[in-house]
């Protein structure tokens, strides 16, 4: 049976049966005690997770506002620089006794400030459940409150279990599957069930939430904004998928993104919590904007829109000096001034150069489609150019995208496997996980390989050469390895899809076919990379389904090979609905494809093909054919 919206774990240390569930903004906890005399509640606000990672603990505050309730904050230091939660917890019964652990001395004081509080609380004797609802905030304590009141006032945990349920139950119907294989349907429910996690509401029931600054705003009517936008991960699969299944979300994290912008300056790369973490690379914000103005899911001004991609794509080191945390030259990262004045980061005046340079060729292509819906031919134009510059970092003699010299020379020495994860060319990755990145541009990436065939054969050395990876300080972040390709993380995860720029098509299917079955086991494994706050996940669902959309901002999906025998997507009033015939383990490769009766010529199909709704049927078979390619 599915669980959703609950987890029961028991406590061997503590002989304490836990359930929790949740909604919008409060936890809900229930206790069952085995030793009823030992019926107590620990709140530790000195612990903080990853503190190796330089997470720590800056200061807590807990007050006892009655017998039956508590509330205060935590503020810790790490990726979010100042990342504040706000709290409030209830019990369903009143707590007989209450000792505060701080560096001072233990005491049973009402409010105690400090950076490590613990809160331990008595109850008395019984053989009765202990249900604790725990409402947060990411403004005040005020605003936890009413946060509790808003969510319900019973203390039945099985009624917010239930509503747990049936909201869950709802966002996973959005799309619903019908397979032989039972190890694939829980898969696949468990992938989109990942993919509907973040990004996250991050504002209270009255409205108001923080800004980019960190000063208490409240947003417009209709307005909600959001946290934890993983967008150089999610822009690639989470993303699109979300405009499938969730558009109005979709619209609503488009104008959150530009006012985002407004609030701090400048569009983010990874907002958490109200701060710039100025994590990963480029300004990859744009590629959600520009696939939103793609399939007409963006409805704000366009000329605010237009402002926030032109200044997150241009040198202004004046923004350093308006971002709050000691992160500016992340947010506004030199990358850009080198690749604004040059055309090329040369790799001996700054690391990650190739990465960054690829991927800033790509994220000017979304600005020019951008400025293309919105008749700015200038803007259209110039970043158009700018999209070209992912050529100047191949190198003809290797077949690779290299690091360059500011003098035009090839950084050296140069081996394709090495990786050195924060101080080389190439982020989280090496040359043959970063030679592929031409997603708005397929078929110039062809031609800089030397055509057709030759491009095949750099596929193949990818996909069969040795999978060793060298470097002593290689990135963890390769994983999930065929030959050099890494689908445990995000620049390879388009790669596959290449071959349909080739002679040989079918060899799409082929890699797809051993990525899903050997990546995605149906076990405790789970995933061979980080899930990325949805991306990884979200690249199963959409292959599964049979289309993945290799460029967002160009609003087309291209066939892979479906795992599923039968899907329906969910669009308002409307349906989309996949078949596949003769689906099993040996007919992995396309023979024909049928678009509401109407046979394809060519291995896509539009957003608009999609929403309208309406069929697309699948047959497959054990021989691979070559009609269905980009040639």
């Amino acid at each position: 049976m599915l669980l959703l919206g609950f987890y029961r774990v028991y406590l061997d240390n503590f002989h304490i049966q836990t359930s929790l569930t949740a909604s919008t903004r409060i936890g809900v906890h229930q206790y069952q005690y085995d030793n009823a005399k030992e019926r107590k509640v620990k709140i530790d606000l000195g612990f903080t997770l990853q503190q190796d990672w330089g997470h720590k603990p800056k200061m807590s505050e807990i007050k006892i506002v009655n017998d039956h309730t508590i509330e205060g904050v935590k503020r810790t230091s790490g990726w979010a620089y100042d990342h504040r939660v706000a709290f409030r917890a209830e019990f369903s019964e009143p707590f007989v006794k209450h000792v505060v652990h701080a560096k001072g001395a233990d005491k049973q004081s009402t409010f105690a400030e400090e950076r490590d509080l613990e809160l331990e609380l008595q109850f008395d004797e019984s053989n009765r459940p202990l249900t604790v609802k725990v409402a947060i905030s990411p403004v005040d304590v005020e605003g936890a409150a009413k946060n509790m009141i808003a969510e319900g006032t019973s203390w039945d945990f099985n009624v917010y279990k239930k509503k747990a349920e049936m909201l869950w139950e709802k966002q996973l119907s959005s799309i619903q599957i019908e397979t032989k294989d039972l190890s694939v349907k829980r898969v696949f429910y468990t992938a989109l069930y990942h993919s509907m996690i973040a990004p996250f509401i991050y504002q209270d029931v009255d409205g108001r939430f923080l800004s980019m600054k960190r000063e208490v705003k409240k947003a417009a009517p209709g307005q909600t904004n959001y946290s934890v936008y993983s967008l150089w991960d999610t822009f690639r699969a989470l993303h699109p998928l979300l405009t499938i299944i969730e558009p109005k979300r979709s619209s609503e994290f488009a104008a959150n993104l530009v006012r985002k912008s407004q609030e701090g300056g400048i569009l983010p790369k990874w907002p958490l919590a109200s701060n710039y973490t100025g994590t990963m690379v480029g300004y990859p914000a744009v590629s959600v904007l520009a696939d939103a103005v793609a399939k007409n899911l963006y409805h704000g001004d366009p000329k605010v829109l237009m402002n926030a991609v032109v200044k997150a794509s241009t040198y202004r080191p004046e923004i350093l000096d308006s971002i709050v945390e000691p992160r500016g030259e992340r947010v506004m990262s030199k990358h850009i001034y080198y690749k604004e004045k040059y055309g090329i980061i040369p790799t001996d005046s700054i690391s990650k150069s190739v990465s960054n340079g690829l991927e800033m060729s790509y994220y000017d292509w979304c600005i020019s489609t951008i400025a293309k819906n919105y008749d700015a031919e200038d803007i259209a134009k110039a970043y158009q150019t700018k999209a070209e510059y992912y050529k100047n970092y191949f190198d003809r003699t290797t077949g690779f995208m290299r690091g360059k010299n500011a003098d035009g020379s090839w950084r050296t020495p140069f081996d394709p496997k090495y990786s050195s994860h924060e101080h080389s060319d190439y982020t989280e990755g090496n040359a043959y996980q970063w030679s592929f990145l031409a997603p708005h541009d397929p078929k110039g990436l062809v031609m800089l390989y030397g055509g057709e065939d030759r491009f095949e054969a750099k596929l193949d050395t990818l996909f069969h050469t040795s999978s060793e990876i060298s470097g002593k300080e290689a990135s963890g972040d390769i994983t999930g390895l065929i030959g050099q390709y890494a689908h445990g993380n995000e620049p390879s995860h388009h790669m596959a899809y290449l071959y349909l720029w080739t002679h040989a098509p079918y060899k799409t299917a082929e890699i797809l076919d051993e990525i899903m079955h050997r990546f995605y086991p149906d076990s405790t494994d789970g995933i061979i990379g980080n899930e990325d706050c949805g991306q990884m996940s979200a690249w199963y669902v959409m292959n599964a389904l049979g289309f993945y959309q290799v460029c967002p901002g160009d609003p087309v999906y291209h066939l892979g090979r479906p795992l599923v025998d039968k899907a329906s997507i969910k669009l308002n009033n409307k349906m989309f609905d996949i078949i596949v015939y003769n689906n099993n383990s040996k007919n992995i490769y396309i023979q024909k494809v049928l678009l509401n009766g109407t046979a394809l010529q060519k291995p896509f199909f539009t957003h608009q093909d999609l929403v309208k709704g309406g069929k697309i049927e699948f047959f497959m078979g054990d021989t691979p054919k070559a009609s269905l390619s980009m040639l």
